[in-house]
């Protein structure tokens, strides 16, 4: 498997684009805590070394380059709430996630590479999907691990407010031992009730 590279990119600096930014989220599919994404232009003379998807890597390779991205990189980070999933539906607020995060880089980038096979509507700069795009663009590698780093983050906090259900660890998802303690310790605030289940334990006969 090859690594991610600045090949995309470069064909839009050649269309005459200058900041191009790359756009990924992490958490569609967790039963708790936001969806959040990452909007991250790259410096193309200084890209931080090891930027891949941040699926593939250790936590603590990611941690690094995280904090090489936010000191050699422009990177802007957004959410969408659980009440937001609940009500427009966990793809839209995903696409919520993603435009907030563009809108918070100021200046503003001319071009978007975003992850997977749909752009979200209400995008102003052009942008093209990329189907798997953070093992294909470094822009996108770098902007799944800034968001996967925050997400996984505010879960750990989380996890100490509402102990018992490993977010430490599962940052949300449904493990075996999160999907216990719900059946035994029931539905925090952080949980998504339009996940099935969340709902069926909420709405049991």
């Amino acid at each position: 498997m090859t690594s991610p590279d600045y090949s995309i990119e470069q064909d839009a600096v050649a269309q005459g684009y200058f900041r191009i930014a790359g756009v990924d989220e992490v958490g569609r599919g967790p039963l708790a805590g936001p969806v959040v994404a990452a909007a991250v232009i790259l410096n193309p003379d200084d890209i931080p070394e090891g930027l891949n998807d941040s699926k593939k890597l250790a936590a603590k390779k990611r941690a690094v380059l995280g904090a090489a991205l936010h000191d050699r990189a422009e990177v802007a980070v957004a959410q969408a709430s659980v009440a937001e999933i609940d009500e427009i539906n966990i793809l839209r607020a995903s696409h919520l996630a993603m435009e907030r995060a563009v809108a918070a880089l100021d200046p503003p980038p001319d071009y978007l590479l975003i992850d997977g096979n749909m752009i979200p509507r209400d995008l102003a700069p052009p942008a093209q999907a990329v189907v798997k795009g953070d093992a294909y663009s470094v822009s996108i590698a770098a902007a799944s691990i800034v968001a996967k780093n925050w997400r996984d983050q505010l879960m750990v906090d989380l996890a100490q407010q509402h102990p018992g259900y490993g977010w430490e660890t599962n940052a949300g998802y449904p493990s075996k031992q999160h999907k216990q303690a719900l059946q035994n310790l029931g539905v925090t605030p952080h949980h998504r009730r339009s996940f099935k289940p969340v709902h069926n334990i909420l709405y049991q006969e």
